[in-house]
């Protein structure tokens, strides 16, 4: 059996090394790879939960660490803690409850008059309103069958035997701690793998017949929405930015083609010429930040500007994994990637360019930022794999997706 710290450095080295990238891909292998350390974390018979929080915040530093610009890892560590409080906490609040229904059962008819039955629901449905999911059926048939089977509350005469019981509850709480905890990461995995179709799912909703839609990169999100609104028999036409230096925007046009979509592809610098000629702006984004703002392939500011000087909706389609609970302002925050300047000049003509900036005292500098920052008040429509948001309304998903105590890892790790 692979241990943890096997599996931890063989990750951070695909990281390191961008062997994987891109935020469905990386969000998918970090909850694998959370769920393996979950699986294998040995956790004390107490305080078993703190530890296990402990030892996924600790991998997560490495992992964020490991390749800052890709923040859905970041986002899936917090989610996967966010899992295990809220885990712990159903576990902690069932017991209570069970612990009170015992005591009310040997008070032999007695009524304890500080006992208020109406408080005590209230404070169960307050709890289980803060609950991010729901439990699944399969844990709600658990709990059944752990009510269902008597429990011998009367104090034995043996204390040994009453350590040993103790004991056995603790490690048996343990087990369903992982257990569940498990279970809830491979319902988040199955969100990542099934977001795209969600997301699609509402395309009918926002695309109409005969309008012109402009894209720009090349988002597999995006890909889906605009596919399947053409599978419903809408007709319209999509114009394709070419997502210059990458030129990502020709491989989309194509893959659009393809599945029969009426595609015209321009030049980035044409985006302003043909935005008056344009219905909406649908584009996929790279995350989601705090405040509602995004951050999208390089060129995209630019496209929102058009579209906010004509008011042409700019919709983002983004799965929930690409919500990132950190505002751009933030340090540990890397808002852009500099790629290779060889995307914009050839290594020939750089070298050439770079022995006559040297001559001439003016050395040549060149500039290849991946991403745009795009500010919330130029986004019209977060559609996410949960329906259509305004951004700021971003703060309240975060509040139901993850717990403020994890918004920083590094630095919870220093304390």
């Amino acid at each position: 059996m692979p241990d943890i710290e096997r599996l931890v450095n063989d990750f951070v080295a695909k990281l390191s090394k961008r062997k994987v990238e891109g935020s469905q891909a990386t969000s998918r292998l970090t909850a694998e790879l959370l769920r393996s350390v979950v699986s294998l974390q040995r956790l004390p018979p107490t305080n078993s939960a703190a530890v296990l929080i402990e030892a996924v915040r600790g991998i997560g530093v490495k992992l964020v660490a490991a390749n800052p610009v890709e923040l859905a890892v970041g986002n899936i560590v917090r989610r996967v803690l966010h899992i295990i409080r809220e885990e712990d906490l159903s576990l902690l609040t069932s017991k209570t409850s069970d612990l009170a229904l015992s005591a009310a059962s040997d008070d032999e008819g007695t009524i304890d008059q500080d006992y208020d039955p109406t408080q005590s629901a209230a404070a169960a449905a307050a709890a289980a309103k803060s609950f991010l999911r729901p439990p699944s059926l399969h844990a709600l048939l658990e709990n059944m069958l752990d009510k269902a089977v008597p429990s011998n509350n009367y104090t034995s005469s043996s204390g040994g035997d009453s350590e040993e019981k103790s004991k056995a509850d603790k490690l048996a709480r343990t087990r369903k701690l992982k257990h569940d905890v498990i279970e809830a990461i491979n319902i988040l995995i199955e969100d990542i793998d099934t977001c795209h179709e969600l997301i699609a799912e509402q395309a009918v909703e926002h695309i109409h017949q005969n309008e012109v839609i402009l894209t720009l990169g090349s988002s597999r999100t995006a890909f889906e929405f605009l596919c399947a609104a053409k599978e419903k028999k809408r007709s319209f036409r999509v114009v394709v930015a070419e997502g210059a230096p990458r030129y990502q925007g020709h491989a989309l046009a194509k893959e659009l083609v393809s599945r029969g979509l009426q595609t015209i592809v321009v030049t980035d610098s044409a985006v302003f010429a043909m935005i008056s000629r344009v219905n909406m702006v649908i584009v996929g984004v790279h995350a989601v930040m705090a405040n509602g703002g995004v951050i999208a392939p390089v060129g995209m500011n630019m496209v929102a500007l058009a579209a906010q000087k004509h008011a042409v909706p700019f919709v983002v389609v983004a799965g929930i994994h690409k919500l990132c609970p950190s505002y751009p302002h933030n340090p540990e925050v890397c808002l852009n990637d500099m790629r290779s300047p060889a995307e914009l000049l050839e290594f020939g003509r750089f070298s050439n360019c770079m022995e006559f900036g040297m001559d001439s005292g003016a050395p040549l500098q060149v500039v290849n930022p991946g991403f745009d920052y795009v500010a919330p008040e130029l986004v019209s429509l977060l559609i996410t794999d949960i329906g259509g948001h305004n951004p700021s309304y971003m703060y309240r998903l975060i509040s139901d997706y993850y717990s403020a105590d994890d918004f920083d890892l590094q630095g919870r790790i220093h304390k």
